[in-house]
């Protein structure tokens, strides 16, 4: 079984715990997600079954899409409102105007610091088990971008939102340096994934309603199709058990890449997904960086 599953995660549920509903039907079908959602949000969460697994990482490149709410007045040290109050702070009289304009300038690219309360390492451990320890260390900040984003006032204390940005933002962050602009504090209170990539949660599907369906029955997105934006090349039966002995020769018939660090497909003859390629600066031509078994979905 491969393919990409488009879940639904409701609210206070981990994204471990989807993957553990979904386990008695997935069997031992090798899965990952594209991106966890904290356990107080909701919203698309793409697994990868399979061999779909093996591409992970490309999908993981997809901008990502969010609505929610913003709660002005109160900061908490998770950021979110799960957390515990740290600040309390007045609520300035605002317009639908300053918002805009706040609206405009956290709009882009930009550099941002990650939340303590989050999963990267330090040495080897997370952050936020060392937040929960009372421990808070220096973070590099990251580049993300911010591609749109729409901030609706609903007096008194509340922002809803709209967010287009690239993997790696921490919406929690947004939503607190948001409401320092409003010359205020603030927490997420709600958080929802709309998009990520090609894939929309209006074609996703709670996981209870999931682990309900046979086997054969769950509604996979082949690879092919979460794929779509990348070039790709039918190679025949023979040269594609060439490449899967390890011979890389089949490549070199094949139109050179547009440019240094294209990734580009290699479909089998039924159009599946059998292999990935890319090219870089130091050598000519496309070398394989994946390889998949045969008879995709």
């Amino acid at each position: 079984m491969t393919g990409i599953l488009l879940v639904d995660k409701p609210e206070a549920m981990t994204s471990a715990g989807v993957i553990r509903l979904l386990r008695p039907v997935l069997g031992r079908t090798k899965v990952g997600h594209l991106g966890t959602l904290d356990p107080f949000a909701s919203g698309l969460l793409p697994l990868c079954l399979g061999e779909a697994t093996k591409v992970a990482r490309y999908l993981l490149l997809e901008r990502k899409e969010y609505a929610g709410t913003i709660r002005l007045g109160m900061a908490t040290d998770t950021l979110d409102h799960t957390g515990a109050p740290v600040e309390r702070c007045p609520v300035p009289s605002l317009e639908q105007t300053t918002v805009d304009g706040v609206a405009a300038r956290f709009t882009g690219r930009q550099r941002q610091v990650p939340p303590m309360y989050s999963a990267l390492k330090q040495g080897g451990v997370p952050l936020y088990k060392l937040a929960r320890r009372g421990i808070e260390v220096d973070r590099a900040p990251r580049d993300i971008d911010v591609e749109t984003l729409e901030l609706r006032l609903t007096p008194p204390d509340r922002i809803e939102f709209a967010l287009a940005c690239s993997k790696g933002t921490y919406v929690r962050v947004l939503a607190a340096d948001i409401g320092q602009a409003l010359g205020t504090v603030a927490h997420l209170e709600r958080l929802r994934r709309i998009a990520v990539g090609p894939f929309r949660v209006t074609d996703a599907r709670m996981p209870d309603l999931l682990a309900a369906l046979p086997l054969g029955q769950l509604p996979l997105v082949p690879v092919r199709v979460a794929l779509a934006g990348y070039r790709a090349f039918p190679l025949p039966a023979t040269e594609l058990a060439r490449l899967r002995h390890g011979q890389q020769d089949p490549l070199a018939a094949l139109p050179p890449p547009a440019q240094a660090g294209e990734t580009a497909l290699l479909l089998d003859g039924a159009g599946h997904v059998a292999g990935v390629i890319e090219s870089e600066s130091t050598r000519p031509g496309w070398y394989l960086v994946r390889v998949l078994a045969a008879a995709l979905g």
